[in-house]
């Protein structure tokens, strides 16, 4: 596990002493973006953030040594930690015994855990209590070179119009690497089994409708160059990074929910760099458009049927 015996600054958040460490190490070698400023990026955006982390497990992907270095990812919430860390329950056939997610529910919480280099925040699709009910389906758009975010939103596009034909809400983000994904709400009572399944028929058959840029299968051979349509995040044990969490690109990229007219204004102008955002473009863009990924929490809707 890694540790430092550099000295660390003692703050309040939230009512809450912490200590953190390392403000001023680069965390992004491109632009100089340190630590300090992923901490100030994260205290910043955590009111748009936090309803999206909170009661989801938790797993972080950690990078002490900045978004260039190695990483590993925690499941397990670490120890020792404050007390006042709430922590989710999650049985784990493998392990034979409960994972103690973190559950990020709280601005303390969430500075502790961005002291820990956890740049990278991936939750699950359930919320607690509910862990075996998934609250979205996703699909995660994933370019095979030459294909690019633009081939993503290609795609994108054609699943909203499938998703509207059905009168059903999508809402789309950048992933905050090199594609796009596409959540569509559902809070109400739902399985994996039901999801999953419905996700890669789908994703099927869009790869025999669309099979000069579409592919489901996970074979990486066969997606130079087309979009794969990644079902499979519809899963218990699986997660997916959260909106609003930075990426460890060479820049500071961040996942960012984007409005589907700009996801038709980059593919209109064939221009991939509209749907490319970074820390402080997302500040920008939440105190003019708040959070457009609100109504994924909210929002009631059921699966049409599929066979």
């Amino acid at each position: 596990m890694p540790s430092d015996n550099k000295p660390k600054t003692g703050i309040e958040v939230a009512g809450r002493k912490l200590k953190v460490g390392n403000l001023d190490k680069i965390f992004y070698q491109a632009t100089g973006f340190t630590k300090g400023q992923m901490l100030d990026y994260y205290i910043r955006i955590a009111p748009l953030l936090l309803p999206h982390l909170t009661n989801r497990p938790l797993t972080m992907k950690r990078y002490p040594h900045g978004a260039q270095g190695k990483f590993f990812y925690q499941k397990e919430c670490p120890s020792p930690r404050p007390g006042w860390i709430k922590t989710i329950p999650v049985w784990s056939g493998s392990n034979n015994r409960h994972v103690n997610f973190c559950n990020a529910a709280d601005l303390p919480t969430l500075v502790w855990a961005a002291n820990l280099a956890a740049l990278e925040l991936h939750t699950s699709l359930s919320l607690a209590p509910a862990i075996h009910q998934p609250s979205l389906l996703v699909f995660d758009l994933d370019p095979g070179p030459p294909a690019t975010i633009f081939d993503c939103a290609q795609i994108g596009l054609l699943l909203k119009d499938y998703f509207d034909k059905h009168q059903l809400q999508s809402f789309p983000k950048t992933s905050g690497s090199k594609g796009l994904q596409v959540y569509v709400p559902l809070n109400t009572p739902v399985n994996y089994d039901s999801t999953k399944k419905f996700a890669r028929i789908l994703a099927t058959r869009f790869q025999e409708k669309y099979p000069d840029k579409v592919v489901a299968n996970m074979k990486k051979q066969l997606r130079t160059g087309k979009v794969f349509i990644d079902w499979s995040q519809n899963d218990e044990h699986k997660t997916t990074v959260c909106v609003y969490s930075l990426r460890a690109k060479d820049r500071p990229s961040v996942s960012t929910p984007v409005t589907w007219q700009e996801v038709a204004g980059a593919v209109e102008h064939k221009n991939p760099d509209l749907l490319t955002f970074e820390a402080e473009q997302v500040l920008e863009r939440a105190s003019l458009l708040g959070d457009l990924f609100s109504p994924v929490l909210t929002l009631k809707q059921k699966l049409p049927a599929i066979q």
